[in-house]
């Protein structure tokens, strides 16, 4: 085919992006995307392969999944008052509501650096992204962000809560003056809630321009692909309209509906993670020339001096441990790397890694 066919026919926006980079992780102690390390016992594990059994896959999914919207209402205590909107992820979710929303002019903002899907998603959208840059220890400069929204006059703002990458949880005061002030939509992005242990599900009743998003991926069901979005319903009534048909495969319903009814076994891994994340983080800020950040999530972000950011990821890369690398993305994050909580094993071969590379860039 002629390169010149596909550069006549592809938009100029589509042409200057790259795709989203997912690296090989075979054969690497995984720790660079946020899952959760561990799987389930062998008897959960039979129960749910024999709830699987009979599922008709034949047949379409449930078009509005109402038995896996009842069991996340009761499992995440959503005011019965507030819709559902399920997504393939959130990233399907960030996707409807831009694709919903945009238009000539259009503006979606959010403090940066934070998930990169916000501006790819507005970029593909044809929509303007607007940052605004988070102060040197992270959090909001709320003063730029209330000056942007008069402004922009953005449709969404995406507030990650905690944030990701730099993993802390900005100031609620400082989150409610941006809602307060927001001409459009503020979406609150709890992908982490479960480790943060904070949240904003409370207060939708106060506001009708606050959405909260949330991803089942952080939980443990990373494989399943499974996000979902409560707000007020005149404005969810309008997104599903984008959403397409039969978007939450038949499996992923099943098996969500499923392991809500074990969510224990869901809440104590996530205790486990917590737990291990405070000693990853102490061990961490043990280490001569790494600086690591407090988390409220299953990361935690470090920057290593004198410029041995790329060095100490190729070289725990060869060491066969994965983790993110994150210099270069954003003028706040030169030299810093982030790395998954694991399990203590996982977490002991890094820190083994981590040390030996780091005592030779120093």
């Amino acid at each position: 085919m002629s390169i010149d066919k596909v550069t006549r026919w592809i938009r100029p926006s589509v042409l200057a992006t790259s795709a989203y980079h997912v690296q090989n992780a075979a054969g690497l102690v995984k720790l660079d995307a946020m899952e959760n390390p561990y799987t389930w016992p062998a008897e959960i594990k039979q129960s749910w392969l024999n709830c699987l059994a009979d599922a008709e896959i034949n047949r379409y999914p449930s078009a509005d999944a109402t038995v896996l919207k009842e069991s996340l209402r009761t499992a995440f205590t959503i005011p019965a008052d507030m819709e559902l909107l399920l997504g393939n992820g959130s990233d399907e979710i960030i996707q409807i509501i831009m694709l919903a929303m945009a238009g000539q002019n259009t503006v979606f903002m959010a403090p940066t650096p934070t998930f990169v899907m916000y501006e790819v998603i507005a970029a593909a959208t044809q929509a303007r992204f607007v940052g605004i840059p988070l102060q040197r220890d992270f959090t909001l400069d709320t003063a730029a962000l209330l000056r942007a929204i008069r402004d922009y006059q953005p449709a969404a703002i995406f507030l990650a809560y905690p944030n990701n990458p730099t993993g802390n949880l900005f100031d609620t005061r400082a989150i409610i003056d941006i809602i307060e002030h927001a001409p459009g939509i503020v979406v609150v992005d709890e992908a982490y809630h479960v480790f943060a242990e904070s949240s904003f599900l409370d207060r939708l009743a106060h506001y009708d321009n606050l959405l909260i998003m949330r991803t089942m991926s952080k939980f443990g069901l990373a494989g399943l692909r499974l996000g979902f979005l409560a707000g007020p319903a005149d404005w969810l009534r309008e997104f599903d309209k984008i959403r397409l048909p039969y978007n939450i495969n038949i499996l992923t319903q099943l098996s969500t509906t499923f392991i809500l009814d074990h969510i224990d076994l869901l809440n104590e891994q996530a205790a486990a993670i917590r737990h291990d994340r405070e000693i990853l983080c102490q061990a961490l800020a043990a280490i001569p020339g790494i600086a690591v950040w407090p988390s409220a999530t299953n990361f935690l972000l470090f920057r290593i001096e004198q410029g041995g950011g790329d060095r100490l990821f190729n070289g725990l890369k060869q060491a066969g441990v994965l983790i993110k690398n994150l210099h270069g993305s954003h003028p706040l994050l030169a030299d810093c790397l982030r790395v998954t909580i694991g399990t203590p094993e996982q977490n002991q071969l890094f820190l083994e890694a981590l040390t030996h590379i780091s005592h030779h860039l120093t």
